[in-house]
């Protein structure tokens, strides 16, 4: 019997979740989301990652970025 990780399903259906921090996560459609997390994209685990990598340039902390003096943009 082999385990597959739900996360690493290239036929999955995901979502795109982004806290209040500006952070990402990959989250597979049929798990609950989280709190404090909410849904910013939907779509094939491509699609998904590629929105990531689109969208989240910057990996600090939102709170970081702030205190650094920059925009906190995520």
């Amino acid at each position: 019997m082999s385990d597959t990780n739900p996360f690493d399903n290239d036929e999955g259906e995901f979502s795109v979740l982004r806290n209040a921090e500006g952070q990402y996560s990959l989250w597979p459609d049929f798990a609950p989301i989280p709190e404090g997390w909410q849904v910013v994209h939907e779509g094939s685990r491509r699609d998904c990652l590629d929105y990531v990598e689109l969208h989240w340039t910057d990996m600090r902390p939102n709170s970081l970025i702030a205190a650094m003096g920059g925009d906190g943009r995520g």
